[in-house]
C-alpha cells in the first residue's frame, strides 16, 4: 500500500556532488519520518539521515557537515543532497519511510530498491 521508488544513484568522482530522490506513492496512509539507509559490500546497513514531520534532523558523524536531508511533504518526497562524496560513501543507498495506514494507529517501515552509489577515480 506505500510504495517507494528511488532515483539519483551513480558513478561520481571523489569531491564530487549526488542527489538521491525517494517518492512515497500509494493511498491511505501518513508519514512520521523519512530516511536514508546505505550498505556497502560486508558491511552492515546503517542509517545515514533521517527527517521527522516536523522536519527535525539526524544525521551519522561519517556524513555530518557534507550531507543534507530535506523533505516536500506535498509530493511524499524525501531527498538527499551529498557533496563532498568520499570513496567509502561508496553503497547501496536505500530509502525507508515510517508510515501509518488508515484505521491503523501501529507504524510500519516500508522500503525502496536501492540505487547504488560508486564514488571512485
Amino acid at each position: 500500500q506505500v510504495q517507494l521508488v528511488e532515483s539519483g544513484g551513480g558513478l561520481v568522482q571523489p569531491g564530487g556532488s549526488l542527489r538521491l530522490s525517494c517518492a512515497a506513492s500509494g493511498s491511505g496512509f501518513s508519514i512520521d519520518a523519512m530516511a536514508w539507509y546505505r550498505q556497502a559490500p560486508g558491511k552492515q546497513r546503517e542509517l545515514v539521515a533521517g527527517i521527522d514531520s516536523g522536519s527535525s534532523t539526524a544525521y551519522s558523524d561519517s556524513v555530518k557537515g557534507r550531507f543534507t536531508i530535506s523533505r516536500d511533504s506535498a509530493k511524499n518526497t524525501v531527498y538527499l543532497q551529498m557533496n563532498s562524496l568520499k570513496p567509502e560513501d561508496t553503497a547501496v543507498y536505500y530509502c525507508s519511510v515510517r508510515a501509518r495506514l488508515v484505521g491503523n494507529p501501529r507504524p510500519n517501515d516500508y522500503w525502496g530498491q536501492g540505487t547504488q552509489v560508486t564514488v571512485s577515480s
